[in-house]
């Protein structure tokens, strides 16, 4: 096999375009088309970062007896971590959508869909995860999925967003086991609506414990103008009601209304 032969069989095994391997040693498409064609030879500094990058042997490049590929890498046992690092080589689309390659995976991986360890699209998984969709250890997306997540829908241990679910939740619509939101859901609840085994509301507060101006406790109920310990019956319920049209604000009708359909 010629050294064009070669280069051209190893930067395929890598997942490599001529485009992406040329950014890589600081040439032009141009020149790796030449290189791969015979028209043209490396120059040495390139020859060595090529055959570090392809974990094989000036011989092997240099000598066409040689077929095999020499690995230049030590032969004690691979940890997962090099195993891993050994799969994740960079891989970027030719094809383009909205600007961004189709895919990118890298370590700060830029793409319509994004892998890495810093990934950006609109749809991301990574360390740390931005996107439509996004997926990672901290995570910020319109849907997003984290340890700590932010977004228009997000989920994770620490979770932010208009509606949020987690362990320690916060949002306009909030449910976690500690829970924090304009309507609130959680073991501990707080919010302006809340229900949970220990719930504080501002209007509203239903569960075990509940304190707020209208309070329903199974245990304990404490409200300033309405309180009622045990479930509600039938009976109860229009005068329930009527509290609530009495004292929250217009602009918070539609939880009101909310809060109704969940009490009837």
């Amino acid at each position: 096999m010629t050294l064009g032969e070669k280069l051209s069989k190893c930067r395929k095994e890598y997942n490599y375009t001529q485009e992406q391997l040329a950014d890589i040693l600081g040439v032009s498409r141009q020149s790796i088309s030449k290189w791969e064609s015979d028209i043209a030879y490396p120059e040495t500094d390139k020859l060595v970062k090529m055959g570090k990058l392809f974990e094989c042997s000036m011989d092997y490049l240099l000598n066409e007896n040689v077929t095999e590929k020499q690995d230049t890498r030590p032969t004690e046992k691979e940890s997962t971590w090099d195993i891993f690092k050994k799969q994740f080589h960079e891989r970027k689309s030719e094809k383009m959508v909205f600007g961004m390659p189709l895919y990118h995976i890298g370590k700060n991986a830029h793409g319509f869909f994004a892998v890495g360890l810093k990934a950006r699209g609109v749809f991301s998984i990574g360390f740390m995860s931005r996107g439509i969709v996004s997926f990672g250890m901290f995570s910020l997306g319109v849907i997003s999925l984290g340890i700590l997540s932010l977004g228009l829908i997000s989920v994770g241990m620490l979770s932010a967003g208009l509606l949020a679910v987690g362990s320690i939740s916060l949002g306009f619509f909030a449910v976690g086991a500690v829970s924090v939101g304009l309507i609130s859901f959680g073991a501990l609840s707080v919010g302006c609506f809340s229900t949970g085994a220990l719930a504080v509301g501002k209007y509203v507060a239903v569960g075990d414990h509940a304190y707020g101006i209208i309070a329903i406790g199974k245990s304990v109920a404490e409200g300033s103008v309405y309180s009622h310990i045990g479930d509600l019956t039938t009976a109860d319920i229009p005068t329930v009601i009527e509290w609530l049209d009495a004292n929250v604000p217009s602009w918070l009708g539609w939880a009101s209304q909310i809060f109704k359909f969940y009490i009837q």
